[in-house]
């Protein structure tokens, strides 16, 4: 019999036992990856460094309150601007399905902002020729089936037409991906003077402003010089980066990143309870065969190892199992809510190495305290407790 039988034999001396320890791992690691998509979706991590650079300036009350068209231009004219354009939330929500971002921009001005987005030169000219023609994010065309050449009806909450109906219609004229992290891969862009026309009210007034500076000011220096440009005035602006911007609408919903990493300890103590009493009875039930063992001319330390090994079997490919099942089902909810999900459910290098070292710190703490009091008696104590 060679180490590995005795391990495999010893792991299996109670069957039932040992197959509920690795249904707690399981359930344990394939939260853990779920929760650490969830967490790293809202902590905004990822952001390419586009979004570090480009500002965003709304009105300093709340972000549902819109700024004079007129600004663009005072803008374009201050030190250290390189680029300027404008965007609106639409609120539009397509059948019975949620609410996900849709902007009225004009189209030239916004895509040389967002050099991000990808587009092909046929989808963008197909797109600047009609006029009531947007462009879709891939993630949200996957979630709700559009093709090019859609005609797409969405119910905005905010805007209605000038004749009445809160019903807009737009032909998907292009499907593009986002290479900077998921910030517009989940929009639909349309055109601004189309809106501008068609909608009720509130006509000469946008939601938000987007400028590249050009270098020569630093992007703090910046922003203090957008909104001095405005202060006093009717409509004071507050002007942040574009990353700073969306971590912060994303702290409106909590610290999701604490709640998470709360509920993550609270479940993998409870995992090293269930674990270590498992070890602990484990090493109670073998404390014979451990004089015999030393008895035979196994040392403390290769005892030690045997049972360390035995934990690692019971856990390790348990674990990584349960994180491959999760980072599945991250995918599967990233196709399906693609909308809501923009950026999508993933999980990255530190996870893993979090769960992997997770995986050894509750071995251990299972296996060390029981082994090693069992290996502090000497062999003639050992044999005697059968």
């Amino acid at each position: 019999m060679n180490r590995f039988t005795l391990i495999w034999r010893n792991m299996w001396r109670k069957p039932v036992r040992t197959l509920f320890t690795m249904l707690a791992v399981l359930v344990v690691f394939f939260l853990f990856t779920l929760l650490e998509g969830l967490r790293l979706a809202f902590s905004l991590s990822d952001l390419g460094a586009e979004a570090q650079e480009r500002l965003l300036t709304s009105h300093k009350v709340s972000l549902i309150m819109m700024l004079p068209e007129a600004y663009q231009s005072r803008i374009a004219r201050l030190p250290g601007v390189d680029a300027v354009s404008h965007s609106t939330w639409f609120g539009g929500r397509y059948q019975d399905h949620p609410e996900f971002a849709q902007y009225p921009v004009v189209a030239e001005e916004y895509l040389s902002l967002n050099a991000e987005i990808d587009l092909s030169e046929e989808y963008r000219q197909a797109w600047l020729a009609n006029r009531g023609g947007a462009v879709v994010g891939r993630p949200v065309a996957n979630q709700y089936g559009w093709q090019v050449g859609d005609r797409v009806p969405l119910k905005s909450s905010i805007w209605t037409r000038a004749n009445g109906s809160n019903v807009w219609e737009f032909d998907i004229e292009g499907i593009f991906d986002d290479s900077g992290g998921g910030m517009n891969s989940g929009v639909l862009l349309f055109h601004y003077d189309y809106f501008e026309e068609a909608r009720a009210w509130g006509k000469g007034t946008v939601g938000w402003y987007v400028t590249r500076g050009d270098g020569s000011i630093p992007l703090e220096g910046l922003m203090a010089g957008i909104d001095a440009e405005f202060a006093n005035s009717p409509a004071e602006t507050k002007t942040n980066t574009e990353a700073a911007f969306a971590q912060e609408y994303a702290r409106q919903f909590g610290n999701i990143g604490f709640i998470v990493t709360l509920i993550l300890a609270a479940v993998v103590f409870m995992i090293m309870l269930v674990t270590g009493h498992t070890m602990a009875q484990s090493v109670r039930e073998r404390i014979h065969e451990i004089g015999v063992l030393k008895t035979l001319g196994f040392t403390s330390g290769s005892i030690f190892r045997l049972t360390v090994l035995e934990g690692l079997l019971l856990v390790l490919p348990v674990g990584l199992l349960a994180m491959l099942l999760g980072w599945g089902m991250l995918n599967v909810v990233t196709e399906r809510m693609g909308a809501m999900l923009p950026g999508g459910l993933k999980i990255g290098t530190y996870s893993v190495v979090l769960g992997l070292s997770l995986m050894l710190a509750i071995t251990l703490g299972s296996v060390l305290p029981p082994v090693i009091r069992a290996l502090r008696l000497d062999i003639v104590a050992l044999l005697r407790s059968s």
